[in-house]
């Protein structure tokens, strides 16, 4: 199983509306009712409003219908005090690459990581890379599930010294939802599991944006098990 790089086009829309508890139903029923699929639907900020009460600030993404029918089911809500369309985040920062681990190994993947998007960027791509520092095998595990969450999420890349036992668990939970993973050559038996293995972290963040970008023919299927 692989996560699919490429999704269908979707239509970004922020709204202000009352917060009641029936407004999110409601919105995702008339999505619905017009054949639209809803793929993402995040709280932007929340605030209160003298004469109003307190009102909500979303963004959602949908797919399978056009920007004027979007528009045109959603400002009927009665609940809606202002509807506007902006992009969707993919269309803005594209694909992304996840680093973990340990904040010197991670300067030195990201170093590699940036500067090959940047690369590929100019060739019109469009790949961020995204990273936290981080200690101790609970926070890491808890990381490394979270990224099956994480929305445009291609690949993860781990730079630490050492990881195991129930880092190596969430490693292949994450394997299973179709995203690979890149470690260092470190201790600890993430390595057994890893997609692939590489000992220099700049080369490793190169490698890892080379396997999610469209524009090279590195294959991370291809490199299953190699350690470099």
């Amino acid at each position: 199983m692989s996560r699919a790089d490429d999704s269908a086009p979707t239509v970004a829309v922020r709204l202000d509306y009352a917060d009641r508890p029936a407004a999110i139903p409601d919105i995702a029923n008339r999505v619905a009712a017009a054949g639209g699929t809803l793929r993402t639907l995040s709280t932007v900020r929340r605030w209160l409003d003298p004469e109003d009460g307190p009102l909500v600030e979303i963004e959602l993404e949908v797919e399978g219908l056009n920007e004027g029918q979007v528009t045109g089911i959603l400002d009927g809500l009665p609940e809606l005090r202002g509807c506007r369309l902006t992009r969707s985040l993919g269309k803005v920062f594209g694909k992304r690459l996840i680093v973990i681990g340990g904040g010197a190994q991670i300067a030195q993947a990201v170093l590699g990581a940036v500067s090959e998007a940047d690369r590929h960027n100019l060739r019109g791509e469009k790949i961020s890379v995204d990273t936290i520092p981080l200690v101790g095998e609970e926070n890491l595990a808890a990381a490394v599930r979270a990224v099956a969450d994480l929305d445009r999420a291609r690949a993860l890349l781990l730079a630490g010294s050492i990881m195991g036992g129930d880092i190596t668990k969430a490693v292949l939970e994450l394997q299973a939802v179709g995203i690979p993973v890149i470690a260092l050559n470190m201790v600890g038996s993430v390595t057994d599991v890893a997609d692939l293995v590489v000992t220099d972290p700049v080369q490793a963040g190169t490698m890892a944006v080379m396997g999610i970008a469209d524009t090279a023919t590195f294959d991370f299927a291809r490199q299953k098990g190699r350690r470099y």
